[in-house]
């Protein structure tokens, strides 16, 4: 069958029709003329990839690293970088028009990483001792990829990478996490000479200490203007820091507020939370260790200004939601790594009374399909 592919979907499919039916193409570029084979048909909908290149598209580049297209890590090497943050810009449009159902959605800017490459400081490898493979998931199944040099880590990581392949690795360890920081790699569960070790790293004026068993941002280069552009100027009495994990916006959120309070599920993340406070000599801001959810539904009423929330990729939890539309804060800043799963919630926000004051991608995740993207509301 022969497509030309429309454009990339939310998700990092291409888009093409034939027959009158919905093709979803992996690995594609806007603009190709390719033939494809149908893995699988759902409905109206045919899932596709790519056996020929036909006519490839002007930006269609030849992806550097080895495993593409086998490691299921990366998915768009194959798209040149002004590409990729047009395609993430167009998703973050698509699922603000398509699911939370606004308006003459305006173009919106995804700030790009200052590295293209070697800039991811957390990862989690997979491990299959039976057959002796580090790396990731294999595109589409739970096959190890046996990655040798990881083109998008950095380089102290790509160093730890060469000494546990070099390792005999403990029986039962399916995974490894990762994470670097300014005083070297910390690992979850430690074995041998890899240790769970306590890191630090300065964004802007302030300084995290973490370790790989708390989530940590995945891209150093960009957390300082995706912190400034979640807070802004905003300033009052009280905020709220919801899935606040090691208080990446707490520290600054608590220098432009007189009281905040964190909410997080993690114990490990709460411990340093409350450490990173207390090394700022922050007293105005207390962390909660509880789900979001949970701590809302024995929460008692309170007046809030301003809710930052920054959950996981499946977004918040409907209780979460309808907890903050109950507090009515004046503004709300959601950060969020799902374009689909920010607008479900955006739809529920907006009919609860609020609008959209501005957006923002940063691109944390290059040569992948995901963005972060940021959404500043105020009571409408």
């Amino acid at each position: 069958m022969e497509l030309e592919i429309e454009r990339i979907l939310p998700g990092g499919m291409g888009l093409a029709h034939a027959g009158g039916k919905t093709v979803f193409v992996a690995l594609a570029a806007p603009g190709d003329r390719v033939r494809v084979e149908v893995e699988r048909e759902q409905g109206n909908i045919l899932f596709a990839s790519i056996v020929e290149i036909i006519t490839p598209s002007p930006v269609r580049i030849e992806p550097p690293c080895p495993y593409f297209g086998r490691c299921g890590g990366c998915d768009f090497q194959q798209l040149t970088y002004e590409a990729q943050l047009a395609a993430k810009s167009e998703m973050i449009r698509d699922c603000l028009h398509r699911i939370a159902r606004l308006e003459n959605v305006p173009e919106i800017v995804v700030m790009p990483s200052p590295n293209e490459w070697r800039y991811r400081m957390r990862a989690m490898w997979q491990i299959d001792r039976d057959e002796r493979t580090v790396g990731y998931y294999e595109r589409g199944s739970r096959r190890v990829c046996d990655v040798v040099d990881c083109a998008v880590l950095r380089p102290e990581l790509q160093a730890k990478l060469e000494d546990v392949r070099s390792t005999e690795i403990p029986p039962g360890l399916k995974h490894l996490d990762v994470v670097a920081g300014e005083d070297g790699v910390s690992f979850a569960p430690a074995f041998a000479e890899f240790q769970t070790n306590e890191l630090s790293l300065k964004v802007r004026d302030e300084i995290y200490r973490y370790n790989a068993e708390a989530f940590f941002q995945i891209n150093p280069s960009l957390l300082g203007p995706l912190m400034e552009f979640a807070l802004g100027d905003a300033s009052g009495a009280s905020a709220l820091d919801l899935y606040s994990g090691v208080g990446l916006f707490t520290l600054p959120l608590a220098r432009q507020f007189q009281n905040v309070m964190a909410v997080e599920a993690n114990p490990v993340a709460v411990r340093f939370a409350r450490r990173n406070l207390q090394d700022a000599g922050l007293t105005n801001a207390r962390v909660i260790a509880a789900g979001v959810a949970e701590w809302f539904r024995g929460a008692p009423a309170r007046e809030v200004q301003f809710v930052l929330l920054d959950p996981p990729r499946a977004g918040a939890e409907s209780a979460v939601i309808k907890g903050i539309m109950d507090l009515r804060p004046a503004e709300i800043s959601y950060v969020s790594c799902d374009p689909a799963t920010l607008a479900r919630d955006l739809r529920k926000l907006i009919v609860g009374g609020y609008r959209t004051r501005s957006i923002r991608g940063f691109d944390l995740f290059p040569q992948t399909h995901h963005v972060e993207t940021v959404v500043r509301l105020t009571q409408s």
